[in-house]
């Protein structure tokens, strides 16, 4: 349907009669044939305006032999498949931010708090588009946070549909390896064939495969295989500095990512930063370690060896192929459950890109100083308080408090947040939530707010400024902007502020069902939280479109970074300006 309009008139004719009045068979829209077979998706023009496909394989499942391996193409199918429902998020362990048991946002997310949920068989992505007969649309690739250990794409927030029909773009998101699914480097899983497969980077190579998906599939979407703009949030942001600087994406034509969008993230590495700084990326023998430490607990819990220096002696009997079977014997639950009871006290839990060398340079913020990187327009962004949703964070040293900033549990915080009703009078008590230590929260130094922008310095700030300068100093076209809105009925407005992921709901324009929609979305601050959401989707369709982000919509010009632009706004309407 989306080719018509190369055709000239006559033939436009003919083959607007053969699809029975140019669309007037049920499923043309949204019958779709890939490189692997058709795939038929749904029709929501009558309510969002668009056409989606839900749950497109881009890979074989990676499960058995393909754990901890490099994507490979998925099995072809002959009958066209349905995709209209999300496919399972990818395995990890339940928190605030996953997908509890139904891979939706529901209570189960409550009840699943550090249990195994989500399917090995996962490696499927979603697209949206506006419904109407236009092709050559630009085409943005959103990347989803959550630590890159959770996360998931049926996350309504996620929902592609609105940013789809307000940007005019098809929007794609994609599901990838999680945890120590995603990253793992460990020498028994390296069988030296392939450099890509012992690079430990399979979540990266997860997202290259997405996109070379898209790049031989995505016109017959409507979009545009010459201008993808990739973008990711937090974690997300992270993978997305991950493949700007990638070999296999730099080195590769055609390219498979035309502009970039950083929200919340960064990728430097202790090294590249002032001292106290919280690096974004750790080196790969933080990851080694972690790999060491998964095996030998497995080994102890398995009663094949008592501490680390017998279950070394246990691994020196086997060869490699041995171990690596034995691990891929492990059941998820297993897996995870060693990683939150063992290693999460070595401080070995965390996930991310493995700056290895072949997949993620060995520096990422060096390689964009040599300008070995993909040379392409770059948006970046942060929340003005990203450190209020890491209140746990100021326990890490005495400078930041010395205890964390929140008293409640992720369960009590799910459990209040999930029942909220946030137009009637307040129902929870600032000093419930908040340490009497950091109160009132504006007071000077020792304040949540004072210790939260401390925190949000050493940690998101000097991030953003080493990459942010080192990009600027090799191409003009870095843009910026702060989201500063914070009209959240009290006492979340003091609470969260404008903190990490709140601009997630104006940029894809869901304020529905979602971990803080009870909690900031009010009647009252309504007006002003769609105006500008309406603002923000349209200098995204734009940057997609142009490579810059400048639209009319946005009310001021918006100059490249140092430049700042501040999305904000009152309640009744937004507020942009620029610093």
């Amino acid at each position: 349907m989306f080719m018509i309009q190369r055709f000239g008139p006559i033939l436009l004719a003919a083959a607007c009669a053969a699809l029975t009045a140019c669309g007037g068979n049920d499923d043309a829209p949204t019958k779709v044939d890939t490189t692997f077979g058709t795939i038929q998706g749904a029709d929501d023009s009558a309510l969002s305006g668009t056409y989606a496909w839900k749950g497109v394989p881009f890979a074989k499942a990676p499960v058995g032999a393909l754990r901890w391996a490099a994507p490979v193409d998925p099995d072809p199918w002959t009958t066209p498949r349905a995709t209209t429902q999300f496919a399972q998020p990818c395995v990890q362990y339940g928190r605030i931010y996953g997908p509890g048991a139904n891979n939706t946002y529901d209570a189960t997310i409550g009840t699943t708090l550090n249990q195994a949920v989500g399917n090995e068989d996962c490696l499927y992505l979603n697209v949206w588009r506006p419904a109407s007969s236009q092709g050559n649309l630009p085409v943005i690739v959103f990347i989803h946070g959550g630590s890159n250990v959770s996360g998931y794409t049926a996350d309504p927030v996620y929902d592609g549909a609105m940013l789809a029909k307000t940007a005019n773009a098809v929007v794609v998101t994609v599901n990838y390896r999680l945890g120590i699914f995603g990253w793992l480097n460990l020498p028994q899983l390296k069988p030296g064939a392939d450099a890509q497969n012992d690079s430990g980077n399979f979540a990266v190579l997860d997202n290259i495969k997405a996109l070379q998906f898209i790049n031989r599939n995505i016109a017959a979407f409507g979009g545009n295989a010459g201008n993808v703009t990739v973008m990711g949030q937090s974690a997300g942001a992270i993978d997305v500095y991950a493949l700007l600087t990638s070999p296999l994406i730099v080195n590769v034509s055609p390219k498979l990512m035309h502009r970039a969008v950083a929200m919340s993230g960064g990728i430097s590495l202790a090294s590249n930063l002032p001292p106290g700084s919280i690096p974004t990326l750790n080196p790969a023998s933080t990851a080694l370690a972690q790999g060491n430490a998964l095996l030998n607990n497995l080994l102890i819990a398995d009663g094949l060896a008592t501490d680390t220096a017998t279950a070394q002696a246990y691994v020196a009997t086997q060869t490699a192929a041995q171990i690596a079977t034995y691990l891929r014997g492990k059941t998820p639950a297993t897996l995870l459950t060693t990683l939150l009871t063992r290693l999460a006290a070595l401080g070995l839990a965390g996930s991310g890109p493995i700056p290895e060398g072949v997949v993620v340079p060995v520096d990422p913020v060096g390689a964009i100083n040599a300008g070995n990187y993909l040379k392409v327009p770059f948006l970046a962004s942060n929340t003005r308080d990203e450190a209020k949703l890491f209140p746990t964070f100021l326990a890490l040293s005495p400078a930041l408090g010395g205890v964390s900033g929140r008293l409640v549990s992720d369960a009590t915080l799910f459990s209040t947040q999930f029942s909220y009703n946030p137009d009637a009078a307040p129902a929870v008590l600032i000093g419930n939530w908040i340490p009497a230590q950091y109160l009132p929260v504006d007071t000077p130094v020792t304040g949540f707010n004072a210790k939260t922008d401390l925190l949000n310095s050493i940690f998101f700030i000097a991030s953003r400024d080493n990459v942010l300068n080192a990009l600027k100093a090799q191409q003009p076209e870095v843009w910026y902007y702060r989201f500063d809105w914070d009209e959240e009925p009290a006492p979340w407005n003091d609470i969260y502020g404008a903190a990490h992921a709140f601009d997630l709901a104006f940029a894809f324009g869901n304020f529905g069902p979602s971990l803080f929609s009870n909690v900031a979305n009010s009647t009252a601050n309504k007006p002003g939280r769609l105006d500008l959401s309406n603002a923000m989707m349209k200098s995204l369709g734009a940057f997609a479109k142009n490579g810059d982000p400048n639209d009319a919509a946005l009310g001021v010009a918006w100059p490249a970074w140092p430049n700042k632009l501040l999305f904000d706004a009152s309640p009744a309407a937004k507020n942009i300006s620029v610093q």
